[in-house]
């Protein structure tokens, strides 16, 4: 029996608190079979109820992540280190045993202002963007 190896994906962005952390969650739904994922922020401060929000609404349970420093992982070996900010791209320290590095830039939800309703929809917009390209980039 062959056993099979996971590669190993880390999400980042500034905060850790939204964009990185929803698409570890959405990662870890769609192919946590064939990867083991990880996110963290350059700045963490913490996880955004409205990302809790907008996953539970898609069946995908957030809540028992946490915010993390990229400084946590720097022995880690990746096969995937992934910046999903421009900032997190320029201040995103080198990680000497990540394998490819990729990035797509999503707009920052926690900057929404406006209703709840009207903040709520930016998130769900951006988490389906998101998962749209998470989808794109790692279907097996």
């Amino acid at each position: 029996m062959r056993i099979m190896v996971k590669e190993k994906v880390l999400f980042i962005c500034t905060h850790n608190s939204a964009r990185s952390q929803m698409a570890e969650g959405l990662m870890r739904s769609l192919y946590g079979d064939f990867y083991e994922v990880y996110s963290a922020g350059t700045e963490p401060t913490g996880l955004n109820p409205y990302a809790i929000r907008v996953m539970a609404e898609i069946g995908i349970d957030i809540s028992k992540q946490r915010s993390k420093s990229v400084s946590e992982f720097l022995g880690t070996k990746f096969d995937f280190v992934v910046t999903v900010c421009d900032q997190a791209k320029e201040r995103c320290p080198y990680f000497p045993m990540g394998g490819k590095r990729l990035h797509k830039s999503f707009q920052d939800p926690t900057t929404f202002r406006g209703s709840e309703d009207e903040i709520l929809e930016g998130f769900r917009n951006v988490r389906d963007q998101i998962k749209e390209w998470v989808d794109k980039t790692f279907s097996k």
